[in-house]
Parts: structure tokens; C-alpha cells; sequence
């Protein structure tokens, strides 16, 4: 934190891919607490401390051959990290560094404005229905608000990867900037952001973010016990090994 500008910068540092694991969830949770209670603190911005990758989203372990208690805990502390970001009262940018597919798309989306770096070797989406399997209705719900429903209707059928000039094109992003810009960017950015009073900034965005955000909480539990009865089945389980496997082919 800076407190001097009262910007926070938060780094993922989980290598090699800034999976979001249980361990990795439960910390971010932490961190953006203790900014969201920092009187000083009024805006963060989100990168990445690994090279070429963003986060590449929910770790697959954490679904695989696990308990359905540990299923149910996961999935408790990913919707913890949406509830958070998506309903931060601090102006919340990702300056996205690297590729960012499923999960590292929501905590994208999630945020009031997105910065990507212009390399066409970068991709963003929410891919789930290539893993066979379907991104919940909050996901969903998040990125229709962002790129409107026919985008977000074909792009979730197609378990869309979209590269970045492509993203931008479709509004999945705001703006594509040089890597070496991107922090100077979002420091621009955020000041312009934060030339308003926080207040007023605030109400606006609780207006048209809480029947999101209220839709999720109100089917809580629900939604839980949908994703371990999902994630739990053998078709299921069978398909994320294929697709772990598969990515252990890539790494030989």
C-alpha cells in the first residue's frame, strides 16, 4: 500500500501458473480484507508477478479425487474471493500481465476496468466448457454485465480462449497497452478513478452491481452443493484427468 496515493498493489506470486488453490483463495481473502479495513486504502490494482500468465484460474487438483467435504470448501472460498472483489467498495483494476483463462477471467471481470498487456500470445476467456465442464451462473452473470449476451452466450458455448486484440475488440478488456506501459497505465487510470468522491463512486457501483452479487448470496449453499455433486461425478472426475494429463504431456 501506498499511502500516500492510498493505492494498493496486489501481486500473484504462485508459481507456475497462479492456480487458484484453496491456500492461494484463502490468502487473497485475507490481503483484500486487510485493505478493505485500511481507511487509507481506496484503490487496488491486480497483477502478476509470473511471467507471461495472469492466474490460469481454478486449480484442478483441488477438484480432483477429493473429498466432497473438501469440494464443498473449495468452492465456499471461490465464491468468497467473487463476493469480495466483485462487491469491493476500494476502485478495483486488473492490469493483466499474461494469459488469464476461467477463474483468472472472473477475478478480471470482477473488477471496475481491465488493462491488457497487447500481445496476441495472450488469451482470455472463460474456457470451462472445454474441460467439459459448466461455469456457474454467477460467472455467467458477471461476464454478460461485462460484454453484453450474444458475446457472452457464444463465447461460454465455445469455452472461448479470445487473444488479446480480440478481447478488446468484444470489450472483455478496456485497453491493450505495450507490457513496459502497463503500470504507469493503471496508475493513470486509477487516478482518474479516484478524483471522485469515494461515496458517490461507491453507491453507484453497489446500484449496479447488487442483484449480482445478491442473487449469489441468497443460493449460496445451493450453488455449493451443485458444484460437489458436479465436480464428484465419475464422468466428471474422468474428464479433468484426461485434461490433466494432457497438460503433463504439454510440460514433457
Amino acid at each position: 500500500v501506498d499511502h500516500e496515493t492510498g493505492i494498493a498493489t496486489m501481486k500473484f506470486k504462485s508459481p507456475p501458473v497462479n492456480s487458484l488453490s484453496l491456500d492461494f483463495l484463502t490468502e487473497f481473502c485475507i490481503s483484500l480484507e486487510k485493505l478493505e479495513n485500511d481507511r487509507a486504502c481506496r484503490g487496488v490494482v491486480f497483477t502478476s508477478n509470473v511471467p507471461k500468465i495472469f492466474s490460469s484460474g481454478l486449480d484442478i487438483t483441488e477438484m480432483y479425487g477429493k473429498s466432497t467435504e473438501h469440494y464443498a470448501e473449495f468452492w465456499r472460498a471461490v465464491q468468497e474471493m467473487w463476493l469480495r472483489v466483485y462487491g469491493s467498495n476500494m476502485v478495483t483494476i486488473a492490469a493483466i500481465n499474461g494469459s488469464s483463462p476461467a477463474g483468472g477471467c472472473l477475478v478480471a471481470l470482477s473488477c471496475d476496468y481491465r488493462i491488457m498487456v497487447e500481445n496476441p500470445k495472450f488469451s482470455i476467456g472463460l474456457n470451462e466448457a472445454q474441460l467439459g465442464i459448466v461455469a456457474p451462473f454467477w460467472f455467467k452473470d458477471t461476464f454478460v454485465n461485462v460484454v453484453g449476451h450474444r458475446v457472452a452466450e457464444r463465447s461460454l458455448q465455445l469455452g472461448s480462449l479470445h487473444p488479446a486484440p480480440e478481447a478488446h475488440k468484444i470489450g472483455l478488456v478496456d485497453e491493450l497497452v505495450p507490457e513496459e506501459n502497463l503500470q504507469e497505465r493503471a496508475a493513470a487510470v486509477m487516478a482518474q478513478w479516484l478524483a471522485l468522491p469515494d461515496h458517490a463512486r461507491q453507491l453507484t457501483k453497489s446500484m449496479m452491481r447488487r442483484a449480482v452479487l445478491d442473487r449469489l448470496v441468497a443460493h449460496r449453499e445451493e450453488d455449493i452443493q451443485n458444484f460437489t455433486t458436479f465436480i464428484s461425478k465419475e464422468s466428471i472426475q474422468k474428464s479433468l484427468r484426461m485434461y490433466m494429463e494432457m497438460l503433463k504431456k504439454k510440460k514433457h
